[in-house]
């Protein structure tokens, strides 16, 4: 880990999906003037940074992550003027932006792709992948081929995710130029870092079964990210194919490629082979073994890492970890302590500082999400209706896409009109004013949890080690730089006896706990500051 990525370990990352996050001019959609309103909401939670989903033009078939122009803000969220007054507000409460970057595809209605599909011989038509016959059998992860034949040329074209977000073809060095031009135009105005989007998948080798980690990858990374003018940034990459072998040559202290990544082991835990639309059985010490796991890979390597449950394609976490109904409180914070006093950099999606649940329909009609629609087309004629929708339900991305729930009025206090997308079901009960206000405040926990994790650097800096002694149920971890040591206890689904030989004090608990040892109730969890651990559970 070099000096700068050893910096980005005090960032706190907090997610927003600017079309679900707060409209500002009633039409039902989020926008950047909604943002600024909330700037302060999320600079009292402890955030010092901000991850911002697409906000580019773009004809919105996959929401945002089709560009039809890197380099202007999408007509509904507002206008460059406004995107430079959200940052200036953002910098003025020392607040990061992180832009998305989509690497790997644009839109079908970019400029780009719109001159190359005119004609074979057009300046363009390199800048995304054509052939005669589809080259291999690959699968859009949306569903069906991968390949889309175009009638105008009589060829097809490569899309990786759905048919209007065909692949750049970066062995074109003008695609590499254009790419590298993006970077620049948003750093010259600003942006602190980016989150780039199946990054993995910007080389290609179409004699492999995988859709990415082409040989070129690590050459193309470095051309956007290895050069001086851009190497105060932080960036962290989406992918899914990386193993610790690749992870160590992306993220390596000097390798000049990316700060760190995003891993998903722990994500696809619960996923029937890694559908996430089939339910799996599974308990929280299958989690717990990923992250264990992830820790000490990038622990063991100096390796900086990220720590999320949620994203913006992923369901909430209390609905498929833990208990959304009677245990909601405990379950949030419970998993909230567990991820985020690890080793890494913590990732919060808007919402999951409430302890927002997932979204509950029987109708497909309620959804909005390419991936969800494709999938209950794809299979309406040979699974019962039933079942389908139970399956959309648990692992729909709509799940996190929900308008934010600000309040209980009208429209939960996102809009004054009907929203893009249906509300939250629980709007009126799960929102952030209750939430603020309740004695049982995931929010005010999550302040408490974050201001603990500031407030000492063992947890931004120190070592970690799994104690949880290869028992069940449990997930009881060790964080220590010099004199201070501080264990965190997790306890999962059932009740469990623990015992702690130990001097120390309890720093944090969701259920105000004023002794370390007994019975745990299920989703409770302490921190204890303390100086020595003899752990046995019962």
């Amino acid at each position: 880990m070099n000096e700068q990525q050893k910096q980005f370990q005090n960032m706190v990352v907090y997610q927003i999906y600017p079309r679900s996050f707060k409209d500002s001019n009633g039409d039902g959609i989020g926008d950047l003037n909604g943002i600024i309103e909330k700037l302060d909401y999320i600079k009292e939670l402890g955030v010092n940074a901000i991850w911002l989903s697409p906000c580019y033009k773009s004809p919105n078939e996959d929401n945002g992550y089709d560009i039809s122009d890197y380099c202007d803000i999408m007509d509904e969220f507002g206008t460059l003027a406004d995107w430079k007054r959200m940052i200036d507000e953002m910098h003025k409460r020392d607040i990061k932006l992180i832009m998305d970057f989509v690497a790997n595809h644009t839109s079908s209605e970019h400029k780009w792709f719109k001159e190359s599909r005119k004609s074979k011989d057009n300046p363009y038509r390199d800048y995304y992948y054509w052939a005669d016959k589809p080259l291999n059998d690959w699968k859009s992860t949306f569903g069906g081929s991968a390949w889309q034949y175009d009638e105008a040329t009589d060829q097809y074209y490569l899309h990786s995710f759905a048919v209007g977000q065909p692949d750049l073809n970066w062995e074109n060095p003008k695609v590499r130029e254009e790419m590298t031009g993006v970077i620049d135009f948003w750093v010259d105005l600003g942006v602190d870092g980016f989150r780039c989007d199946v990054l993995d998948q910007i080389s290609k080798d179409f004699d492999s079964e995988s859709i990415g980690n082409g040989p070129r990858l690590h050459e193309y990374i470095k051309l956007l990210f290895g050069r001086p003018k851009v190497s105060h940034i932080f960036t962290v990459g989406e992918c899914w194919g990386a193993n610790a072998d690749n992870i160590r040559l992306l993220t390596g202290g000097d390798r000049k490629e990316l700060s760190t990544v995003f891993q998903f082991d722990h994500i696809l835990v619960g996923c029937c082979n890694g559908c996430k639309f089939i339910p799996q059985e599974f308990v929280l010490d299958d989690v717990r073994d990923a992250l264990v796991k992830w820790q000490n890979i990038m622990q063991d390597n100096d390796l900086l890492t990220t720590l999320f449950f949620e994203n913006h394609d992923q369901p909430r976490s209390i609905s498929k970890y833990a208990n959304d109904t009677d245990k909601r409180y405990e379950s949030a914070t419970m998993l909230a302590t567990m991820m985020f006093l690890q080793k890494g950099i913590p990732f919060i999606y808007q919402g999951q500082e409430i302890g927002t649940a997932n979204y509950c329909s029987d109708n497909i009609g309620d959804f909005r999400d390419v991936e969800t629609i494709n999938y209950y087309n794809s299979n309406c004629k040979n699974v019962s209706e039933d079942k389908l929708m139970k399956g959309i339900n648990y692992g729909s991305r709509d799940n996190s896409r929900h308008p934010m729930s600000w309040s209980k009025g009208l429209y939960g206090g996102f809009s004054e009109s009907e929203p893009w997308i249906p509300m939250y079901n629980r709007y009126k009960e799960i929102n952030a004013e209750a939430d603020i206000n309740s004695e049982k405040s995931v929010y005010n926990y999550y302040k408490q949890l974050l201001a603990l994790r500031k407030s000492s650097d063992a947890f931004i800096n120190g070592i970690y080690e799994n104690i949880t002694d290869n028992k069940w149920g449990a997930y009881i971890y060790k964080r220590s730089l010099d004199n201070e040591e501080y264990i965190v206890i997790c306890n999962f689904e059932d009740q469990n006896k623990i015992n702690l030989d130990i001097n120390g004090e309890i720093v944090l608990s969701n259920t105000n706990r004023s002794s370390v040892n007994g019975i745990y109730s299920p989703y409770e969890c302490v921190v204890l500051k303390c100086t020595k651990t003899e752990v046995d559970m019962v």
